[in-house]
């Protein structure tokens, strides 16, 4: 089914707000602001017409939220991590949005030097290595882990044509129960579904989605081609190794047959 909104990215994370909400009728994805996410995750912000920025859940040091892993386009065995060392005030209780940055200035440049090293040679570097300004500009202009998490996927979904809308869940009201939590968040936008991945599906509780109004659809992405390591591996990869025009491609193929939708017995 095609995605409904027009609108524009807003131009940075304080642009977007719950007095910004786009059309209501669309598709929702929440999920937390990961470092240049997996093409798994990407795919499933991409097929939504709205993202909600999870910023107020418990930061998670073993996640995807300040780290990504990049492979080698001539071999996708050879795996690193590229991390951004990361301070976390309160320990364990520290949210997503106020984890900082260790060492912003060395963690920008270290960026750069892996990305360049992985994929300087690839023939969409130089587009890529472009829109990568904006990231190197956040490294300056902020100090906390998720403003530069959300904008390197702002990156990517740029780059692929992604035509919807960011909103962050601090800013939007919702109860605080894990299933009626996402229910409520996504309920929030107008959304008449919510895109759910496969790990999602395994705790989520439909009930309070349908007492909202809102389907789950669960979202499922291939495994073979440009998909290989997808739910593994940084989407930098594959865009690196195929070509964004392919994987823009591919992602519109899977936006535009969303799974079909989960009711409440």
């Amino acid at each position: 089914m095609p995605r409904t909104s027009p609108s524009s990215t807003p131009a940075s994370p304080a642009a977007s707000s719950a007095l910004e909400k786009p059309p209501s009728g669309g598709l929702c994805a929440i999920h937390q602001p990961n470092f240049f996410p997996r093409l798994s995750t990407l795919a499933k912000i991409f097929a939504a017409d709205y993202w909600i920025v999870l910023d107020d859940v418990q930061f998670a040091r073993r996640d995807y939220q300040h780290r990504a892993r990049l492979a080698s386009t001539t071999n996708p065995a050879h795996r690193q991590w590229l991390s951004l060392p990361t301070h976390l005030s309160r320990g364990r209780s520290t949210l997503v949005g106020e984890a900082v940055l260790v060492d912003p200035e060395r963690s920008r440049r270290r960026v750069m030097l892996m990305l360049a090293q992985h994929y300087g040679d690839c023939t969409d570097w130089p587009l890529f290595r472009h829109e990568l300004e904006s990231l190197l500009l956040q490294f300056r202009r902020t100090g906390r882990t998720a403003d530069v998490a959300e904008e390197s996927t702002r990156i990517l979904l740029r780059v692929m044509g992604w035509k919807g809308r960011i909103l962050h869940s601090s800013r939007l009201p919702a109860r605080t129960e894990r299933s009626q939590r996402l229910a409520d968040l996504a309920a929030a936008t107008g959304a008449r579904g919510y895109l759910c991945g496969t790990g999602g599906m395994r705790y989520l509780e439909v009930a309070p989605f349908a007492a909202r109004g809102v389907s789950v659809i669960p979202f499922r992405t291939p495994e073979a081609g440009i998909w290989d390591d997808g739910r593994e591996v940084s989407a930098v990869r594959p865009l690196m190794t195929y070509g964004i025009r392919a994987v823009s491609g591919e992602l519109h193929a899977v936006a535009s047959r969303p799974g079909p939708a989960i009711h409440s017995a």
